[in-house]
């Protein structure tokens, strides 16, 4: 997801021993680069990021998780699962935007 995102951060602590989740939405992709292919290592995330709200939700988005998360073949061999915890911080520049104009204009979420 941060491949196509710049502005999204990501904790980038030193991982723990909890296993990170997936939602449905991003079930089958890669926590780094969203590919589809060959998912090989378990994602690994730090025991802030698995604190209180925070279990179980996805690493991406924050939904609740219903899988593990795993990183591709491609960035296990580039060595991009040993960076550190690849859980998403920040909200993102985009979603904050639809929110505040969703407010002014007061459209209500469909549902």
């Amino acid at each position: 997801m941060s491949k196509h995102h710049p502005d999204l951060i990501m904790c980038k602590k030193q991982v723990g021993i909890a296993i990170g989740h997936v939602c449905e939405k991003c079930d089958g992709k890669c926590v780094i680069c969203d590919s589809n292919v060959r998912p090989t290592t378990l994602v690994k995330i730090c025991d802030e990021c698995n604190y209180g709200s925070f279990l179980g939700k996805c690493v991406v988005c924050g939904n609740p998780g219903i899988s593990d998360a795993y990183y591709c073949f491609n960035c296990t061999r580039q060595e991009k699962d040993r960076d550190g915890c690849p859980k998403i911080v920040n909200l993102g520049g985009s979603k904050k935007d639809l929110f505040y104009e969703r407010k002014k204009y007061g459209f209500k979420k469909k549902i």
